[in-house]
């Protein structure tokens, strides 16, 4: 799949005030959409532009790859990428590190806090790519009980409990405790969810070696799905190979289920079941950002509705992309799918737009045709849509982990990931938990006598 998209237009350089100016982009989000259109507008030259990227974190994170650091296949580091290494700072170029707290749609400022405090950006078109969070109301006690899976944080926090969890199997004395506290439920049979339990299962097989004292039987991964079969994104025959592929290597799929409440030590469902586990991952559900929220622009489904061009109706200069746009497909006439494929390609396609609305030529409809999905669903397996044809197995897993190694930005840190990668193929899992704590302080000087 090609990485680059082609250089727009050059821009005119419009007249302000009687002198030649700048036109002022703001991007605010550095995920997939907010980078990919920072660096499609990094080939532009000259002083046409100013570009500024805002965002509160300092790196991309590729959530697609989030179950794999949950189960050790990769480390944290291989699924972030530093939001100065894509854009690359420069005179007219810049990335400011801050968390925006308000629009004035009237002056036309961007308000966001940052390390140094207030900070007002004017813009002349401004691009929103804030993404999505993860929704953690769809049942009581989801929320106190749950672990989500949305950021590195997350995943690393998920990966902690488990090897707490073990730690703790071989303490404890008590039969069914131990039982509970070796059981891990994902609620949840989409991408995210499949992915996490096969990475589980693997994983806690690897692991097991390092903890003697832990039976196998002691170990249990649970899947639940409210829907007839799993992956329904995909093609039925997709979804039925991962399917089997999680219950050879003993993860227990239950579909139809429906779980209606969390707790501290299990899951309730609407069936009149309970499961009993002291781990719950949850994976279903998305909503939209607290800023999302706070703008006043019109939502359908929590997202920012977009005409076909990807501009927000009613606001000169503003546009919408991503997980937070609620954007036409002008192929099949359907509203294009929240994932990181669409979102790179109408960053392409705003690029265009922009080039295009600067120098006063009309617009495009965004139209895109998918050219595929693909899921990681355990160590070495996944399964794989890419036109009329479908993998899984091995197959699947290298082209998932081709495609993702060709969206990392630099040849470097590519090559670092890629050796890196090969090794953990024929090596056992890692099990280093990282806790992150600080040195004490300095020592208060002793009380006089």
């Amino acid at each position: 799949m090609p990485t680059e998209p082609p250089a727009p237009c050059p821009v005119v350089q419009p007249q302000r005030g009687g002198h030649a100016s700048p036109w002022r982009i703001v991007i605010v989000g550095a995920g997939f959409g907010g980078t990919t259109l920072a660096r499609a507008l990094r080939r532009w030259r000259g002083p046409a532009i100013e570009l500024t990227l805002v965002s509160d974190e300092s790196y991309t994170t590729f959530n697609p790859m989030l179950p794999e650091a949950v189960g050790a296949s990769v480390f944290p580091e291989q699924v972030v990428v530093p939001v100065r290494e894509m854009l690359r700072p420069a005179p007219g170029r810049r990335f400011v590190m801050g968390e925006v707290r308000g629009i004035d749609w009237q002056t036309r400022e961007l308000h966001c806090h940052t390390l140094a405090g207030p900070l007002a950006l004017p813009w002349d078109h401004l691009v929103l790519a804030v993404g999505s969070a993860a929704r953690l109301d769809l049942m009581p006690g989801m929320a106190e009980h749950a672990l989500p899976l949305k950021t590195v944080g997350d995943a690393m926090h998920i990966r902690n409990t488990v090897l707490r969890r073990l730690a703790r199997i071989e303490l404890e004395r008590d039969p069914a405790l131990r039982r509970e506290l070796g059981h891990f439920i994902v609620i949840g049979g989409g991408f995210s969810g499949v992915e996490v339990a096969g990475e589980l299962i693997d994983c806690l097989h690897s692991m097991r070696r390092y903890y003697p004292e832990v039976a196998a039987a002691e170990i249990r991964v649970s899947l639940l799905h409210g829907g007839e079969r799993l992956l329904p994104e995909l093609p039925p025959g997709l979804g039925e190979a991962a399917e089997r592929s999680l219950v050879e290597r003993g993860v227990d799929v239950l579909l139809k289920a429906r779980a209606q409440q969390v707790r501290e030590d299990g899951v309730d469902l609407d069936d009149g079941r309970s499961l009993a586990g002291r781990t719950v991952i949850a994976t279903a559900g998305v909503r939209a950002q607290a800023l999302t929220l706070r703008l006043g622009l019109p939502l359908v489904q929590g997202r920012i509705v977009t005409a076909a061009d990807l501009s927000v109706p009613g606001h000169d200069g503003v546009w919408a992309l991503g997980d937070c746009a609620y954007v036409p497909n002008g192929r099949g006439g359907q509203i294009a799918l929240p994932t990181a494929q669409f979102a790179v390609r109408q960053a392409r396609h705003l690029a265009a737009n922009l080039a295009a609305a600067l120098a006063d030529r009309p617009t495009l409809a965004f139209s895109h045709r998918s050219l595929g999905m693909m899921a990681s669903i355990g160590h070495l397996k996944g399964v794989a849509q890419a036109g009329p044809f479908q993998l899984h197995g091995l197959p699947a897993w290298l082209m998932w982990r081709a495609y993702y190694l060709s969206q990392i930005p630099s040849t470097g840190r590519r090559l670092r990931v890629f050796f890196e990668w090969v090794w953990g193929m024929f090596t056992p899992t890692d099990i280093t938990h990282l806790r992150f704590q600080r040195s004490p302080g300095r020592l208060k000087p002793p009380a006089p006598p």
